[in-house]
């Protein structure tokens, strides 16, 4: 039996190959959410609207760097069949891996990977009528949030706005699913990045 991660750091290239895919990705958000129970990819495959045969060398990948493993095998018509579970229950991407020297293209395609699957995921459950983005002041009992913006700040705010953030992040990570009727799934999407000045004398820019 394998013990479940509650925070997995990813810190090596594999693992963010491995994530560098929104399909895999997908897969494993839908472990995620339905853990502890451990699905077949026919289950998974229906829950991602996909067909089975499209997702057995993505699991398999993801399967080979640890990120979910087969939790039990049954018998079915005479075929094993594994069913698979989450190895954590969240994510997050090690600094060191951020760093510049330290791999970018393979984080940069897994942070890529990330905001494709948050834009599907949003775009689907909102045509299916799933997401009201109307304010609690307009009687919505489950007020969501958009926001975009992009101002200038000094590095001293910056810093202060992501200590800030880095706190409802975590604790975000640190709850534990509900069990209450009247919970709901949440999902928090955060990217605050700052941009440099161009290099006038750099070529190319």
């Amino acid at each position: 039996m394998v013990d479940q991660m509650k925070e997995r750091e990813v810190t090596d290239v594999a693992t963010l190959k491995a994530l560098a895919d929104p399909l895999r990705l997908a897969v494993l958000s839908a472990l995620m959410k339905r853990d502890p129970q451990p699905l077949s990819v026919k289950e998974i495959a229906t829950e991602l609207d996909e067909a089975p045969t499209k997702l057995y060398r993505h699991i398999k990948q993801l399967e080979q760097t640890g990120l979910v493993y087969v939790a039990e095998t049954r018998l079915v018509s005479g075929i094993v069949e594994s069913r698979y579970r989450s190895a954590q229950q969240s994510l997050r991407l090690s600094p060191q891996v951020l760093a510049e020297g330290e791999q970018p293209p393979a984080a940069l395609d897994t942070m890529l990977a990330t905001m494709d699957l948050v834009r599907a995921d949003f775009r689907r459950n909102f045509l299916a009528g799933r997401i009201d983005l109307t304010p609690a002041s307009q009687g919505n009992p489950l007020p969501n949030k958009f926001a975009h913006t992009s101002v200038r700040l000094t590095p001293e705010r910056l810093r202060r706005l992501r200590s800030r953030l880095d706190e409802v992040l975590d604790e975000m990570f640190a709850e534990d699913d509900s069990a209450a009727p009247d919970a709901v799934e949440v999902t928090l999407f955060a990217l605050m990045y700052a941009v440099l000045p161009a290099d006038e004398t750099d070529p190319q820019t």
